[in-house]
């Protein structure tokens, strides 16, 4: 099978319609886009929203929503990506993490619980999940959050 094989054969296929080459054609002179106006000019169309010169809705309408100047942003790690890049280690620092690529350099980091950890580990990151703590504490490990937000720091 080759290309000039698929349907619809080229003789089935309807030709655009080729507006103004002439009056014989039926489309010549103005084009079928009647007579003057800004519509039957070249590039005559309004902008998107625009409503002949009355304030455009997107303009009367208040600006919504609240961006909180305070917030922070963490970067998100879950244990099973954690252990699943660090296999058989004792201890997770802070830059290990920035360097294993779970992070941009700076921007906080925030371990979640999801996946089960079974080998003591001490973790370092900004922030912990309550999950988190009890299944690293559980498994015998300790959860040290770099900032005083939270205290992480379990011992057992």
């Amino acid at each position: 099978m080759q290309l000039h094989d698929l349907y619809p054969f080229y003789e089935e296929r309807k030709n655009r319609k080729r507006v103004g080459r002439g009056s014989g054609s039926g489309w010549g002179c103005t084009s079928g886009k009647g007579n003057k106006g800004q519509k039957s000019r070249s590039g005559g169309t309004k902008a998107p929203g625009f409503e002949g010169g009355q304030m455009p809705l997107q303009r009367r309408l208040p600006k919504g929503g609240f961006k909180n100047p305070f917030r922070t942003e963490y970067a998100v790690v879950n244990l099973d990506r954690l252990l699943e890049f660090f296999p058989q280690t004792e201890h997770i620092s802070l830059e290990a993490i920035y360097a294993a690529g779970f992070g941009k350099r700076g921007l906080p980091i925030k371990i979640l619980a999801r996946g089960d950890i079974s080998s003591a580990v001490q973790v370092e990151a900004h922030r912990f999940s309550k999950q988190a703590i009890e299944k690293i504490s559980r498994a015998g490990g300790q959860a040290v959050a770099m900032e005083g937000e939270q205290s992480a720091t379990n011992n057992q």
